[in-house]
């Protein structure tokens, strides 16, 4: 019997062997924005266990994007090549590759967080961040400058470069970074946004650069690929960003040619009270799925495979993300598998060690995107 966290998932010709994913898990282990001999590791070792879709951690669209110094980078062409490297190890094994492009916005220019996430200093290189308005995210943080419209137009014609960079190395999709309290979403929230003009108030200006963006980058990504945007649901704080202003911008954003959109939340402010537990914000996607009847991802401490069949079987969510659990165990799916009596699809190198009958994995041949 199949399982429908097994059933392949279709997005434009984008064809996913299964329903489970690698949710985007920033290592901070680039140098200069590209990627190391760690992400073909790591990213890599989760293709071999079985992912049908592996997305890489943010990538910054601009230097002064940046999160920390150890952040990938999709702001120069130099940053192909590795990437490239990337995705064509993921094809061989049989999973689909995504991206995830990024500005952090108010929350750039920290420490690698493996020591601190205290502001750069002057002599570590540090960039001015930018923001919707020049409120900093904490006493932490540096003040950001509040962007003028040249700055706006210059970060929507930087995302759009990153997705055709993105194409470049031979991506099957992008996923636009709106969420965890980074710039976009920083656009969206009137906690990090007081603007007074055409970007600032109602509910249409907050959402307008979001929207820019997608249109900037939908224009430049092929038709037949599909795009996908990650969105923080609510920020769990009183007069934050909602969940119905997620379902009213996920509608939004399916007119404007988005796939899925992968449902989290939080991040936009340090004090918010997160009450997490396994599976804690399906119910987002699963709003998210019917009341703006676009395809959804859930992501948040899922970890049993029971429990992420149930979500794709009750039709909560069309894509289930994992994070810390494939960093607990990169072969997570195919041990899902046994556990719900599939037979998986195993590395040929690995059969040896794979329950009886379970076929050989077969490769994905390399599309011709560009």
């Amino acid at each position: 019997m199949s399982h429908p966290l097994f059933s392949p998932l279709q997005l434009r010709s984008v064809s996913l062997p299964n329903r489970i994913g690698v949710s985007p898990m920033c290592q901070y282990s680039a140098h200069h924005g590209i990627a190391s001999d760690w992400h073909l590791v790591h990213l890599g070792s989760r293709a071999q266990g079985g992912a049908g879709l592996v997305i890489f951690e943010a990538a910054a669209i601009l230097p002064e994007g940046r999160i920390s110094p150890g952040d990938l980078g999709l702001w120069s062409d130099a940053h192909i090549p590795a990437l490239d490297r990337i995705v064509q190890f993921i094809h061989s094994q049989g999973a689909r590759a995504a991206i995830q492009l990024a500005h952090a916005g108010r929350k750039a220019g920290s420490k690698i967080p493996f020591a601190t996430s205290a502001p750069l200093s002057p002599s570590e290189g540090d960039w001015q961040p930018v923001a919707p308005s020049a409120l900093a995210f904490s006493s932490d943080y540096a003040l950001p400058l509040a962007l003028d419209q040249a700055g706006i137009n210059a970060i929507i014609d930087a995302f759009a470069q990153a997705a055709r960079r993105a194409l470049k190395a031979g991506f099957d999709a992008v996923e636009i970074h709106a969420a965890h309290g980074y710039l976009l979403h920083q656009f969206l929230s009137p906690l990090a946004n007081q603007r007074t003009d055409s970007y600032g108030g109602s509910f249409q200006n907050r959402a307008r650069l979001t929207l820019q963006v997608v249109d900037a980058v939908r224009a430049v990504w092929p038709a037949h690929l599909p795009l996908l945007i990650r969105i923080s649901a609510t920020d769990w704080v009183p007069g934050g960003w909602s969940v119905d202003e997620s379902v009213q911008l996920a509608a939004l954003l399916k007119e404007r040619g988005i796939d899925l959109v992968d449902v989290s939340s939080g991040g936009q402010v340090p004090d918010a009270k997160i009450p997490a537990a396994p599976g804690f914000q399906v119910e987002f996607a699963a709003r998210i799925r019917r009341e703006a009847n676009i395809p959804t991802a859930a992501v948040g401490l899922i970890t049993d495979p029971v429990h992420a069949n149930a979500i794709i079987t009750k039709g909560e969510a069309d894509l289930v993300l994992l994070g810390r659990e494939l960093l607990r165990d990169p072969y997570w799916p195919l041990h899902a598998a046994a556990a719900l009596a599939e037979p998986g699809s195993w590395p040929p190198q690995y059969l040896r060690a794979a329950p009886p009958h379970s076929p050989a994995r077969t490769p994905i041949t390399r599309p011709e995107n560009a």
